[in-house]
């Protein structure tokens, strides 16, 4: 097996036609030799995260909706946050960028019982991406998607129909022949 791609994006290529996936960037949270998971962190659904939590907690009315993050089990709740006040300390992905995975730790973020700083946020994701033993591997040689460092910033981006086509640049940028454009495309 390659080495793990754990806190990396994966990017939709613009010849991935899958719908679930069309247009993604997707954290990977697991890569190992069973297989992969992640999130996709670029696809906010229409439901209010007080609305869809309102048999379970009596949560604050906020402008936070659920994220969509992949076709498997949709009804699996999972959620990133970005302060190790909030516990799961362990379960770090990258640098500002946890996942609130105990159920102490989720309804703390939520009901807003804990004082986080004015830059803590979370994302409470519905579902989750998956990918079998190999299977991911056999997409990447097949060119359906690129990876990228993730950081953060994008994870908790403040305008997520934007990350994808930002991502693709960096990826794009980062992986030019030339260094810098050239006058003629040719060259590049």
């Amino acid at each position: 097996m390659h080495d793990s791609l754990r806190g990396r994006y994966l990017l939709a290529s613009r010849q991935l036609r899958d719908g679930n996936f069309f247009r993604s960037a997707v954290l990977l949270l697991e890569h190992n030799s069973e297989g992969a998971m992640g999130l996709i962190v670029n696809r906010p659904s229409s439901v209010n995260v007080a609305h869809a939590l309102a048999g379970h907690f009596n949560v604050p009315t906020s402008e936070n909706v659920i994220y969509v993050g992949g076709p498997v089990e949709p009804s699996a709740l999972s959620m990133l946050h970005n302060n190790p006040a909030w516990g799961d300390r362990e379960l770090s992905i990258l640098p500002g960028v946890y996942i609130g995975n105990s159920a102490e730790a989720f309804e703390a973020v939520v009901m807003g019982d804990e004082e986080p700083s004015t830059s803590s946020t979370y994302r409470i994701y519905s579902g989750y991406s998956g990918w079998g033993e190999g299977q991911l591997e056999a997409e990447l040689s097949r060119g359906d998607w690129f990876t990228l460092e993730a950081s953060a910033e994008f994870v908790f981006d403040v305008q997520p129909y934007e990350v994808w086509d930002r991502l693709l640049s960096e990826f794009h940028k980062q992986h030019r022949i030339l260094p810098i454009p050239g006058d003629r495309a040719e060259w590049n």
